[in-house]
């Protein structure tokens, strides 16, 4: 029988560990297939990381190109508390380039395993050792911070790698770094290689994960000595991705109350790289996922709602997000009322038991149960006729010109409202238009295509989230034009906040 994890640290050593992050999202991240980050993308991310409390921010490859390192120099310019440093191989001219863009410091990436020694550069260990000492003292020399980085450490002779990164200390290195560069290694493997080489000098841990295990082998790393973490947030990077910055924050926090950075400040991090790569956080992300925080089945949300920690390790304001209670198919008659509740419906036990009923046979046909679903159900099983607060007369958009602009007719309570907007395309100026023409104080906390049907009259289904106060409504509207269907998500969100919390304002 194996024993998994006879070698490895006993977990409350790391309690008295202290972890910072070296954050690599700005270029390891940036090499996942498809990413292409703008100069404004990176800046805004890298005071994003600043203020969330990272220490190290790479903010690229300065041997790229003349235009990376000019977004390297904008991120060096912000001033930041945070370190910034850039990406360097094992040649003088990376370090020059480096220095140009007046980064704080250098992480030079050196070949470790014999595959990379041989097959890749050409050369042997004693003149890979012979390279980055001289290489750790020129940028010594010049002033700067130096990590030196043994690539696919984790397939490396650990003779071999411990004689490498003792030569870099020796010569003068800041800190050494294990790389598990193909997310090769398993967590024995990882606590071992760390273990030989934290008594050398002050030691990182730059963890992929091809195997799913970066996370275990990052914690073993801290476990093992190391006290950097090179990570990206949301995990994106090559292949199957570096380790997630939010989860091993959360990790160390919640399971071994070692503080790292700011954690109510992750979900904004993470919404914002996602924002800026075009990827979407997967719904069952952990931390930053959309269902992170959720709970349908009727037996949760029953719990949920006698003991916010009954299905939930932590708080979700401990990560800056908030608790949804989602209706479906799986919803209890606890879930249904809570939901009423918040909207000030008031019901009784046979109502609610056919608006449960009735919201089961919804959820069982795959459909998601929006606020304005509910509540025209609630609207039916009381008998009720609802009076609309809103209602869209016309609606017109073009694109054509060289900015995008749309105006919105409606009504609110009778009285007819008229605006006009401009945006970044067709959509974003038509809800600019709609939010002026409705005059309401609310915020639009998340529009997106929830789907879209094939051929060319294909329908398009948006989903709006919009919120005043403690007082948010989900709504969503299908139609073959995607921007009526935004218009009238949005306007008959706005109708639904009318009813209960909100009076419209004087128009401007």
């Amino acid at each position: 029988m194996v024993d998994l994890f006879g070698e490895l640290p006993e977990p409350n050593t790391l309690s008295d560990s202290d972890v910072q992050f070296l954050d690599t999202t700005l270029r390891d991240g940036e090499q996942a297939p498809g990413i292409s980050l703008t100069p404004t993308d990176k800046a805004e991310i890298a005071r994003k990381l600043d203020a969330t409390g990272v220490a190290i921010i790479e903010a690229g490859s300065a041997c790229t190109g003349v235009g990376e390192r000019e977004t390297i120099s904008r991120v060096t310019d912000l001033d930041l508390d945070a370190m910034v440093t850039s990406f360097a191989r094992g040649v003088k001219n990376d370090i020059e380039l480096a220095l140009d863009c007046g980064v704080d410091g250098v992480n030079l990436v050196v070949p470790a395993s014999d595959r990379h020694i041989e097959g890749k550069v050409g050369t042997t260990r004693d003149e890979v050792i012979e390279t980055t000492v001289n290489l750790t003292e020129y940028a010594k020399d010049h002033g700067l911070w130096l990590e030196v980085l043994g690539e696919d450490g984790s397939r490396a002779d650990l003779d071999f790698l411990e004689r490498l990164m003792s030569g870099a200390i020796d010569a003068g290195a800041d800190r050494i770094c294990y790389c598990d560069t193909v997310g090769h290694a398993t967590p024995e493997h990882t606590a071992a290689a760390v273990s030989q080489l934290a008594p050398l000098g002050p030691t990182s841990t730059h963890t992929h994960d091809d195997l799913g295990l970066a996370l275990a082998n990052a914690l073993v790393s801290i476990g093992a000595g190391a006290d950097l973490v090179h990570a990206t947030v949301n995990g994106i990077g090559e292949r199957a991705g570096n380790v997630a910055l939010e989860e091993v924050a959360v990790a160390l926090d919640h399971g071994y109350d070692v503080e790292t950075v700011e954690t109510k400040r992750l979900h904004d991090l993470a919404q914002t790289v996602a924002t800026a790569t075009d990827v979407p956080l997967a719904p069952n992300k952990a931390v930053v996922g959309e269902n992170a925080f959720a709970h349908e089945s009727g037996i949760h949300t029953d719990g949920t709602l006698k003991d916010e920690a009954m299905y939930e390790p932590y708080p979700p304001n401990a990560v800056g997000r908030e608790r949804r209670l989602v209706l479906g198919k799986h919803v209890g008659r606890a879930g249904v009322r809570a939901a009423l509740d918040e909207h000030g419906v008031n019901v009784t036990e046979d109502e609610l038991s056919a608006i449960v009923e009735q919201v089961k046979s919804i959820g069982e046909r795959g459909r998601r149960i929006t606020d304005t679903d509910l509540l025209a159900i609630a609207d039916g099983v009381q008998g009720r006729e609802r009076d609309r607060h809103v209602e869209l007369l016309d609606l017109t958009a073009t694109s054509g010109g060289a900015t995008p602009t749309a105006s919105v007719r409606l009504t609110v309570d009778g009285e007819e409202h008229v605006a006009s907007g401009v945006g970044s395309g067709p959509v974003d100026a038509a809800v600019t238009a709609t939010r002026k023409a409705l005059a309401i104080d609310a915020t639009l906390d998340s529009y997106h295509v929830d789907a879209i049907t094939g051929g060319t009259d294909a329908l398009v289904t948006v989903e709006v989230e919009v919120s005043h106060n403690d007082h948010a409504v989900t709504v969503d509207a299908s139609d073959a034009d995607i921007t009526r269907a935004s218009v009238t998500a949005m306007i008959d969100a706005f109708d639904r906040l009318l009813d209960n919390v909100l009076k419209p304002a004087t128009v401007d």
